[in-house]
């Protein structure tokens, strides 16, 4: 059948049709209804004009129909010729490139330099029974499963501890404690956790303060205790490489037998890995610095597993970003620092401890000033108030009863020609401070005894604990050394207005003091805020909420009154850079997600 013929049939057709209808209809419709055509011509030349109008309609639209038709038969002649699978090709690489540009055009970059809270999208960790379950077979061929824990105490003592100032939830709890024994361990445990988005928190000593190893969105703890080598001392070179879970106390037990000593000496019990972390220091600051200034280099594994190595040996280097410090004080939050190189130095000829009280805390604090500003070469400076003085002779700790007044505990070291001076001269400047009594050691015995009460600080507070509902909050503050006096006199005050038992112990050679209260879980809003005032005191002194425990959960909210928001913002944006998925201690130092209402402390 031609096309030209088409219309002629369909009109035909049309025709017909219509005409059949109009019979059929013709009689049951009423007089006077409206009709479709207009009402001015007859009921015959209305029904035809509309019948014209539908057919030329219809007929157009084959018409159309047949000139697309024509187009795609044109088409089809054109591409005669061509290989039976160009056709398919085309497709299936045109379908191929669609789908890798859509892969690649994701959200554009963020090219700020810093990264705001409102904008951090919160972390999409997996922590799923079945996901864990299938890291644990990973876990167990790479470290064994001797070296795997899940046991709830295990558990338990891995989240918290009685002295941390952070009360542990029950659901800040790992789900299991893995213990490596080598950097390559620890690499390949970071890239099961990586691959498989599951949090991690890292684990040394366990005496920090601030919440650090609380494990806020479970997964695993790495518990470095295997990794406690002294590797290698080079005692010419004045270093020592140490893995993390090596304490100060042994490592300078080891050190004392080639005459030399690492200064750091925070709490009892802690580790390099964890001073590292918290870059903490200790009552030797004064002389000797802080954690920052005795790390050389840093092996460190990151987020997805690769290991890096900071620096090397030498006591110096221009060579690029210092990357060592940038880890120092990072809380694990960055990496996990598998091995260290410690620098060391000399041990003194001779050291000597001094004592002396004060009818006040302000006075013993306006010593310290007085001393300091005379350029003195003492190596420790530690206060201790009455309330501290009276708790040690409770406690029974030390072999002497002690004097329950402000009391000053002076280290000395060097020639013994050069200590006896600093002796006379520190006493008579205390005796112009109104100290009311000044002893010093005649040997290294009595050294001993005397500086035994400042170690006894936070466990003779602790003693005195009588049930589970009673807690001890240590915490800490620094201040420029012309503010420290005033900040302590004030602090005493606010603490005995409180009614709570708290003392005042610090390192006040470098303006750094410590709070230790006592409350119990009904003064818990009390200490809160005692502790509160404390840090915003020291903050508008233009001093730093936390000189030496570090910022974990309990003070990373005041980083931004102390540094800036936009300081915060860029620690923000390098923790972003350095562990995308954050996995690493997520939570700690800064906020990663937006807090919830009342979360936040009003300043």
């Amino acid at each position: 059948m031609s096309h030209a013929s088409i219309p002629r049939q369909l009109l035909r057709r049309q025709l017909l049709e219509s005409s059949r209808c109009r019979r059929h209809t013709s009689r049951a419709l009423p007089t006077g209804r409206r009709r479709y055509a207009t009402q001015e011509k007859g009921e015959k030349e209305d029904f035809k004009g509309q019948l014209y109008q539908s057919t030329n309609e219809r007929v157009e639209r084959e018409r159309a129909e047949q000139a697309r038709f024509s187009q795609i038969r044109a088409a089809q002649k054109a591409s005669q010729g061509r290989p039976a699978w160009l056709v398919p090709f085309v497709l299936t690489v045109g379908i191929l490139g669609g789908w890798y540009l859509g892969q690649r055009q994701t959200t554009a970059p963020d090219t700020g330099s810093t990264a705001p809270l409102y904008k951090a999208i919160p972390p999409q960790h997996d922590t799923a029974p079945t996901t864990l379950q299938a890291a644990w077979s990973d876990f167990k061929a790479i470290v064994g499963e001797e070296n795997i824990s899940t046991e709830e105490a295990n558990v338990k003592q891995h989240s918290g501890s009685e002295w941390s100032s952070y009360p542990s939830l029950p659901s800040d709890q790992p789900f299991a404690i893995i213990s490596p024994g080598s950097t390559e361990e620890v690499s390949e445990i970071m890239k099961v956790c990586h691959k498989r988005r599951i949090p991690v928190t890292a684990y040394s000593g366990g005496t920090s303060l601030e919440g650090h190893f609380a494990a806020t969105r479970g997964g695993i703890c790495i518990d470095f205790s295997r990794m406690d080598k002294i590797i290698k001392l080079h005692k010419d070179d004045l270093d020592v490489v140490v893995q993390p879970a090596v304490g100060w106390e042994l490592l300078n037990e080891e050190l004392g037998e080639e005459g030399l000593f690492f200064p750091p000496d925070p709490g009892p019990g802690a580790m390099i890995g964890g001073m590292i972390g918290t870059g903490c220091s200790g009552t030797n600051a004064y002389r000797y610095g802080t954690m920052k200034d005795w790390v050389l280099s840093l092996t460190v594994v990151m987020a997805d597993g690769t290991i890096v190595k900071t620096k090397q040996r030498p006591r110096k280097s221009s060579a690029g970003y210092d990357l060592t410090r940038t880890f120092i004080g990072s809380e694990g939050t960055l990496g996990l620092v598998t091995e260290a190189v410690l620098k060391v130095t000399p041990k003194p000829q001779n050291t000597s401890v001094a004592v002396c009280t004060f009818p006040t805390v302000r006075t013993a604090a306006d010593c310290v000033f007085t001393v300091v500003g005379a350029g003195v070469p003492i190596a420790a400076i530690e206060l201790l108030d009455d309330v501290q003085m009276r708790c040690i002779n409770e406690a029974g700790g030390t072999s002497r009863s002690w004097k329950e007044a402000p009391t000053l505990f002076f280290k000395f070291s060097g020639t013994p020609t050069s200590v006896k001076e600093h002796i006379n001269i520190v006493q008579g400047l205390a005796k112009k401070a109104g100290s009311k009594s000044f002893e010093f050691a005649k040997n290294k015995e009595e050294g001993d005894e005397l500086w035994s009460a400042r170690k006894e600080a936070l466990w003779s507070l602790m003693a005195k604990k009588k049930d589970e509902s009673d807690h001890v909050w240590t915490t800490d503050v620094a201040v420029p050394i012309s503010r420290l006096a005033e900040i302590i006199e004030v602090t005493k005050e606010d603490i005995s207005k409180s009614g709570l038992t708290g003392s005042i112990v610090g390192h006040v050679g470098d303006g750094n003091f410590h709070s230790i209260i006592l409350y119990n879980d009904k003064e818990h809003d009390i200490a809160d805020q005692l502790v509160h005032r404390m840090v915003k005191r020291a903050i508008e002194m233009e001093g730093t909420a936390t000189g030496e425990h570090g910022v974990g959960l309990v003070k990373r909210d005041y980083l931004p009154h102390e540094i800036g928001e936009a300081g915060v913002d860029l620690m923000r944006k390098m923790k972003q850079a350095f562990d995308p998925l954050c996995l690493l201690n997520c939570d700690k130092i800064v906020r990663v997600q937006r807090p919830k209402p009342g979360e936040v402390q009003e300043w």
